[in-house]
């Protein structure tokens, strides 16, 4: 569903909004406060690198898509499109297989569900299914095979465009946070001047190895910009401790590279090499996410996931704390 924003018109609009205030202080702040608001909210479009076959769950996902396993009462993959919703992306494309059309029906409106609730008048249940298809528009494209992150994003390039920013979200990560973690990337990328934004996340040294790592080039309040990037480092050699995490704010550019397919890391075509060439021009950056971040691609982490979303949940939170507290007794 398309979200119209009548209020940032065109340029007549604004020319007539500075003329109005142009000899005060107030309206030089609006009009900065506008044009601010402009660049944020061209960021419409996401893409869900959801191709994987989730082996670390199986055998649960010889069959289910590992998106598509629940973290309390919706699947982790609907978790991330709610959170691209609220920052204000219309446009959600899925990256995925083709064994995975169990993810486009659950987006799909369901018309035998919705008759058979309305004849039991179960009008709260209608409602919460048809706001899945009020998060936005859906639109699928299949990697034939796993060649890595960076191909995975290639794939979607004609569903871009040449001319947008875009977001990047990866499920598996899932972000308890009271400001989406992906808008927080687009209050930063405004900063940027067309730059891309990576979002970040502070980690013990010792665990540095198992993800894409940054070096900082120089720090600002609230971002930093990145004079390199290195996947999977060893421990010794990582440049930081500040390591991406699956959220990110990409300038079309990357696709001159990812065009390329070039093969790095694990024989693979890595979205982080293509990131390397952003540096500089139009420039990479990078910004701490405020929120907890739940890594559901491993078993732990899902766990973790259900147990916070559930204390967080007003339905259960009371029962599920006693509940917790019995089995450590």
């Amino acid at each position: 569903m398309k979200k119209n924003h009548p209020d940032l018109g065109g340029s007549d609009w604004i020319t007539k909004k500075l003329n109005e205030a142009r000899d005060t202080l107030l309206g030089w702040v609006f009009l900065f406060f506008l044009l601010t608001s402009r660049f944020m909210l061209n960021v419409k479009k996401a893409i869900f690198p959801i191709a994987g076959l989730g082996t670390r769950f199986l055998p649960a996902t010889k069959s289910i898509p590992k998106e598509m396993l629940i973290v309390l009462d919706r699947p982790v993959l609907e978790w991330a499109v709610m959170e691209a919703s609220s920052s204000g992306i219309e446009e959600m494309i899925f990256v995925i297989s083709s064994n995975k059309s169990s993810i486009i029906e659950h987006f799909d409106r369901s018309e035998i569900l919705e008759n058979s609730l309305k004849k039991k008048k179960k009008n709260d249940k209608i409602k919460l299914i048809q706001s899945q298809n009020q998060l936005g528009s859906f639109s699928y494209v299949i990697q034939d095979e796993p060649k890595g992150l960076g191909h995975a994003v290639w794939c979607a390039k004609n569903l871009v465009g040449n001319d947008e920013n875009f977001a990047v979200i990866l499920p598996d990560d899932i972000i308890l946070s009271k400001i989406p973690a992906i808008k927080q990337l687009m209050k930063i990328h405004s900063k940027t001047k067309g730059g891309s934004i990576v979002g970040l996340e502070n980690v013990p040294k010792k665990e540095v190895s198992k993800y894409g790592v940054i070096e900082v080039n120089k720090k600002y309040t609230d971002f930093f910009s990145i004079s390199d990037l290195v996947e999977k480092p060893k421990v010794n050699k990582a440049p930081s401790s500040l390591t991406v995490v699956g959220r990110y704010i990409l300038n079309s550019k990357i696709f001159d590279f990812l065009s390329q397919h070039k093969k790095g890391y694990g024989d693979e075509i890595q979205l982080t090499d293509a990131l390397t060439q952003l540096i500089g021009s139009p420039g990479l950056y990078g910004t701490e996410f405020k929120g907890k971040r739940f890594d559901c691609g491993s078993k732990l982490g899902f766990i973790e996931a259900n147990i916070n979303f559930g204390l967080n949940d007003n339905d259960i939170r009371s029962n599920l704390k006693k509940m917790l507290k019995k089995l450590w007794k």
